[in-house]
């Protein structure tokens, strides 16, 4: 028997599962304030990861960086009646701007009411479509590509770290164009970069597709997201990319002269990825020891660990992990410095090590007298932690050998957590269901995973009354897949003929 880290395994209990890995790994931890999580260095350290990745990624497109306000007045979202719909129950509006102190106490000062009321930003289309009926004036001026990395409040009842919170990060896109055809085109784009971000830096392969009318962002001709499949079976959606048509252009007033003289109203689109990713990945790629970090996005990459025993040979053992970092750092691995962390903390080695096994960190050096009298470093590889026999897998290598195959390490650590995820996740979805009967065999007898089914695409009530027989076993639409195959005989809800293939399951 192998005895974990973890006190708690995945196959025991998966939701316990996963707050033990935020925990032990040092992810975050709660604020104080309901819904609002502190996220600690090694976290955050992954967050800017994925942004500095990401960001890249969104300005090659063509996207400039921007800043908009934390707080929106209330009469932007009433001018779009279906967007301030959706939002209404989760919005934290601000009503006064002053406490004063009563007794001792610290109250709402009633004088200090404000004249209208501002929501803490749930998103930002409202608010930035204000500011691009401003920019907006001819033709000439579209189309506007911008980004912003900002938090957003979703006053949330039920919450749970990194995947669904009152308050999280992220970055959202919000575009105009002069066609359709350019803003869905550009829907599109983004879509596809969130996809190959996420399975080329983050090693998580996603499914990519349109979400069904039910589950259209507020205000949206059409959504489309990209959708993981954790280890449970439940499905996260990681990222979405909207085609808003010119429902915001008609409330924002957002209209340009066209090449004829004649005015237009823009056609926009906007998308967004949040801290979200972070629990995808714990999901995703964590084992019953904890987090396992893909290096693209590894805060360090190589965490060298010295065997100190508090003696004279201490000193030689810094000076040679010194060494092997300085060599490290002159490596570059995915187009980027080698990121190497010496730990001097004063801590056993043997806690340290662990530590960093639930961190996570792609590749562990111990380094004890032994190693240093040979000239060589005891290597750990993250992504397989033990041997056959149930040990640790710490292999002795030649220091100089493995600062020549260190690249190579961590490239193959990189597709080692992709191939294992896309294994599992082609594994989790079935697509030989073809009836009422089947679906509701495969998940009262307990089926992990996602179907994918014949689909008529209803909509109206016809679809509400599919969503509705769904919930009733805890299921919901995913997506319809940009990659699947075309549909063969009626739709597994309606009976009538299918015009394509959905995705149903359950999910966080």
């Amino acid at each position: 028997m192998i005895k974990h880290a973890l006190n708690v395994t995945r196959e025991a209990d998966f939701n316990a599962w996963y707050q033990a890995v935020i925990a032990e790994a040092d992810l975050a931890e709660e604020s104080g304030v309901r819904g609002c999580m502190v996220i600690r260095p090694w976290g955050y350290g992954i967050w800017e990861r994925i942004q500095r990745l990401l960001d890249d990624r969104i300005k090659a497109t063509g996207h400039e960086n921007c800043y908009f306000p934390l707080f929106i007045p209330l009469s932007y979202f009433e001018k779009e009646a279906e967007h301030v719909e959706g939002f209404a129950k989760e919005m934290a509006v601000v009503t006064h701007h002053r406490l004063k102190s009563v007794n001792g106490r610290l109250v709402v000062d009633p004088e200090a009411k404000l004249e209208e009321p501002l929501v803490v930003r749930p998103t930002s289309e409202t608010v930035i479509g204000t500011a691009f009926s401003r920019w907006v004036q001819s033709w000439r001026d579209l189309p506007v590509l911008i980004n912003q990395w900002a938090n957003v409040v979703r006053w949330e009842m039920r919450t749970r770290m990194f995947l669904r919170t009152a308050e999280f990060l992220w970055q959202e896109g919000h575009t105009a164009h002069a066609s359709a055809e350019e803003a869905r085109e550009e829907t599109m784009k983004m879509l596809e970069v969130y996809r190959s971000f996420s399975e080329e830096c983050c090693a998580m392969p996603m499914i990519a597709g349109e979400k069904p009318e039910n589950e259209r962002f507020p205000g949206a001709v059409a959504t489309y997201s990209i959708e993981g499949i954790m280890q449970d079976g439940k499905a996260l959606q990681a990222a979405t990319s909207h085609f808003l048509g010119t429902t915001f252009s008609k409330a924002q007033d957002i209209r340009f002269q066209n090449a004829s003289g004649e005015l237009e109203l823009a056609q926009t689109t906007s998308w967004g990825m949040t801290t979200r990713m972070i629990g995808a990945a714990i999901m995703i790629h964590g084992d019953d020891d904890g987090m396992r970090v893909p290096p693209r996005i590894a805060p360090w990459q190589i965490v060298i660990v010295p065997m100190l025993r508090d003696n004279d040979e201490d000193a030689a053992i810094v000076d040679y992990c010194k060494t092997l970092q300085g060599e490290l750092a002159k490596l570059s691995a995915f187009g980027e410095p080698v990121r190497a962390l010496l730990d001097l903390k004063w801590t056993k080695a043997a806690t340290k090590r662990w530590g960093w096994v639930k961190k996570g960190a792609p590749l562990v050096i111990e380094v004890g007298g032994r190693d240093m009298a040979g000239g060589n470093v005891s290597v750990i590889r993250r992504d397989r932690l033990y041997r056959e026999d149930g040990k640790l897998d710490s292999a002795v290598v030649a220091r100089g050998d493995f600062v020549g195959q260190a690249v190579a390490t961590l490239e193959s650590i990189q597709n080692a957590l992709f191939d294992d995820a896309k294994a599992r996740r082609d594994a989790a979805i079935a697509r030989d269901v073809t009836d009422w009967a089947g679906l509701l065999a495969f998940f009262e007898k307990g089926g992990k995973g996602l179907l994918e089914v014949n689909w008529s695409k209803p909509s109206g009530a016809e679809l509400d009354a599919v969503a509705e027989k769904i919930k009733a076993l805890k299921l919901t639409l995913r997506n319809v897949p940009l990659d699947a195959g075309a549909p063969t005989g009626n739709c597994i809800f309606t009976g009538k003929p299918a015009v394509e293939r959905i995705l149903v399951g359950r999910a966080y």
